[in-house]
């Protein structure tokens, strides 16, 4: 029974094949913008999240007065 590691691929080789193969299929200004679009998305959640800790500890700290 073989183990797999790395998100089910077993080894560097296929990861690089499957990206080599986005690469052809998308191109490489498609696969930046997409990274880029991710990389926005991600820092947008992470703002929000920040956003509604300071906004639950604002509330709790005027329950208290």
């Amino acid at each position: 029974m073989v183990l797999e590691d790395n998100m089910g691929f077993r080894n560097f080789g296929s990861l690089l094949m499957v990206f080599l193969i986005l690469m052809m299929v998308f191109g490489t200004q498609r696969l930046r913008e997409i990274g880029n679009d991710l990389a926005v998305a991600i820092r947008d959640f992470r703002r929000g999240l920040r956003e509604d800790e300071e906004n639950l500890q604002g509330s709790k700290e005027n329950q208290k007065q």
